[in-house]
Parts: structure tokens; sequence; C-alpha cells
């Protein structure tokens, strides 16, 4: 079986990358709604309508200071490579990949499924020290550390 090397600086703009897309994204969207949100009459008949916008707006507002954050703190994860797991680690496990970076979730790269983990996670903490053929146990979840790039 031919071993799959993962290049952990395009794994890190790629991450950049969708956060930078959601933002972007997400701008709009809060454009569109407050242009929308002007279009509607200034009647009292509408007044219900306008707030259920401006909570829109506000909600959107929350997410967008959220990824600003995600992006800021993506400035601060360690593009070199570790023996033993740390913030920017890309850890492969027998059952999953995770990239130790920012709370993203799940994501695809070059057909390839990953989980940004923020180093606060649980999972995270479970792993951070460890090295390439630890094992650990999390939610009744046994995990053996295959490689730490």
């Amino acid at each position: 079986m031919e071993k799959i090397v993962f290049v952990k600086s395009d794994i890190r703009d790629f991450v950049k990358t969708v956060i930078t897309e959601k933002i972007e994204k997400l701008k709009n969207f809060i454009e569109f709604t407050l242009e929308a949100s002007r279009d509607i009459k200034k009647t009292p008949k509408y007044d219900s309508m306008r707030e259920e916008m401006q909570e829109e707006i506000y909600q959107m507002q929350r997410q967008l200071a959220a990824l600003n954050d995600l992006k800021r703190n993506m400035a601060k994860v360690l593009n070199t490579s570790t023996e033993r797991i740390q913030l920017g680690s890309l850890v492969i496990t027998n059952k999953a990949r995770f990239y130790i970076s920012v709370s993203l979730g799940e994501f695809f790269f070059e057909g390839d499924r990953f989980y940004a983990i923020s180093p606060e996670s649980p999972m995270a903490q479970k792993m951070m020290g460890m090295k390439s053929g630890d094992a650990f146990t999390l939610n009744n979840i046994h995990q053996q550390i295959v490689e730490v790039i």
C-alpha cells in the first residue's frame, strides 16, 4: 500500500483560504440584507419584518467576528514539523486526520477528510505532547497515532 504524503503548508493555506472565503460570503450576505432592509417601506405594517432583518444582521455580524478571530488565530499556527503534537501539528491516527489549528471542523483537502480542531478541544488536549506510535482513548474510541507532521 502506497503511503500518502501530506504537505502541511498546503493544508494550512487551504484552511486560511476557506476562512477567508467564508468571511467574504458572510460580508456579502450582510450587505445584501442591509440593502433589502432599506428597501422595506417605512410603515408600522413592516416594523416586525425590519426587526427580524436587524436580528439576522446582528447574528451574521457575530459570525463574522468569530470568523475574523479564526483568521487571527491561524496566524499563530506554526508551520514547522515537530515530533510531538502541538499547535500546528497535523496528526494522522488510525481513525482520522486532525489539524490542530482552529475550530473549523470537517473539511476535505485533495479528496481526503480532515478535522481542523482547536488546541483547546478535548481531542487536541488528549493528544498534546504525544508522538507517533502513542495511543489514546477518548469517548470510548481508541486511536493509535500513526504520524505527526
